[in-house]
């Protein structure tokens, strides 16, 4: 007899054999497209270029922060003086020959939000503080002495290792990394708590552009209506099986269509592509993305949050809760490991005043302490922070 059915890039079959006839008759074949999820890693090369270099959310984030924390302006005291003239300020506004202040920053931020970890060079002459370099994280390997503590920091450029200790009398390498529970060395990234949210915006990506390319049509069953009292056989079956999931299963071949013979029916058993909403489960995705590294979703045009009530508001936000915690942290590692080189009184600072998102905050300031009557001048000027 011959085969019920058919599809292309096989062989027809021959007669049916006497085992094939013994065997369970199938009459519909439910068959699952969808398999088990995949995540991306969390490397700092996956992160990278799954999250800065391909998602729009991630990057845009992640620029947000970085540069805005880049764009902040030191103010350095000397046992609570007000300095502006002093190398460790000259040296912050150009760190080395090739970075600006501004750039050198930037890629600080970066890396802490890509990786967790950031790690700082100096190059001393002599005992003079000349520049400051930055070192890839995923290049940076901590070794750990005998007590469990790091004692050394390799860093390897394709054959080439250097090694840094990590303590000493001098100024060793200065490692500043975020909060990470199960990590008493490396931070954890923030791009890392939104892997699943950043996995599904990439791959909402490429699961619309696969249906706009194929004309995509949902998942559903294939149903066998014989017309002449035949049966489908195990075999039958599971090479139909094999043949759906090689040809049929997946983003990139989504909406193929079917080439049904022989009594074969698809019924749909989702939603058409029509009806499937992508854009909210994109929004969703993209709400927890800027969440996960800090940045209200009203900054970065995702629709349908309406925490803030206005753009100003969300700023704000931005500046207080992201921007400046990062900057405190910042400003404390420095102050600390330079303190050896420009002496325990130099403590770095950021000058409020001349944070333009802050403004407003900074007039409510003064035009309170200026009604306070009961205040002296002296001591006006040192609750507005002179």
């Amino acid at each position: 007899m011959k085969m019920p059915f058919h599809l292309p890039g096989r062989r027809p079959a021959g007669v049916v054999s006497a085992s094939e006839k013994k065997a369970a008759p199938v009459m519909l074949s439910a068959l699952s497209m969808s398999g088990e999820a995949r995540w991306t890693g969390r490397s700092y090369a996956a992160l990278s270029r799954e999250g800065f270099m391909k998602n729009p959310v991630a990057h845009r984030a992640v620029r947000l922060i970085a540069e805005a924390a880049a764009a902040m302006p030191w103010q350095l005291f000397d046992e609570g003086a007000l300095v502006s003239d002093h190398p460790l300020l000259a040296l912050l506004k150009r760190p080395n020959g090739r970075m600006s202040g501004s750039d050198f920053f930037e890629a600080l931020f970066g890396h802490l939000l890509l990786s967790g970890n950031a790690y700082v060079e100096p190059i001393l002459v002599g005992e003079t503080l000349r520049e400051l370099h930055l070192l890839r994280p995923d290049r940076v390997r901590i070794i750990e002495g005998r007590d469990g503590w790091p004692e050394a920091y390799e860093y390897r450029i394709g054959a080439h290792v250097s090694r840094f200790a990590a303590e000493g009398d001098g100024l060793t390498v200065l490692h500043m990394r975020l909060f990470h529970p199960l990590d008493d060395h490396s931070g954890l990234s923030p791009l890392a708590a939104a892997q699943m949210a950043l996995d599904l915006h990439n791959a909402s990506s490429v699961w619309n552009k696969a249906l706009l390319d194929n004309s995509a049509r949902p998942s559903g069953a294939l149903v066998y209506q014989p017309k002449d009292g035949g049966n489908l056989t195990e075999e039958q079956y599971d090479r139909l099986k094999q043949e759906l999931e090689e040809g049929y299963a997946g983003p990139m071949r989504a909406g193929r269509p079917l080439l049904l013979e022989g009594g074969l029916d698809w019924k749909a058993m989702g939603l058409t592509p029509r009806d499937m909403d992508f854009t909210e489960a994109r929004n969703g995705a993209a709400r927890d993305i800027a969440l996960a590294i800090g940045v209200p979703p009203m900054m970065l045009g995702i629709p349908g949050d309406n925490t803030y009530s206005n753009y100003q508001e969300a700023n704000r936000a931005f500046y207080r809760l992201t921007v400046l915690p990062l900057i405190a942290r910042t400003a404390a590692a420095l102050t600390s490991w330079l303190a050896p080189i420009y002496g325990a009184g130099l403590k770095l600072e950021v000058d409020l005043d001349q944070v333009s998102a802050l403004s407003a905050e900074r007039d409510a300031l003064w035009t309170r302490v200026s009604g306070a009557d009961f205040l002296s001048d002296e001591e006006k000027r040192e609750a507005v922070g002179y």
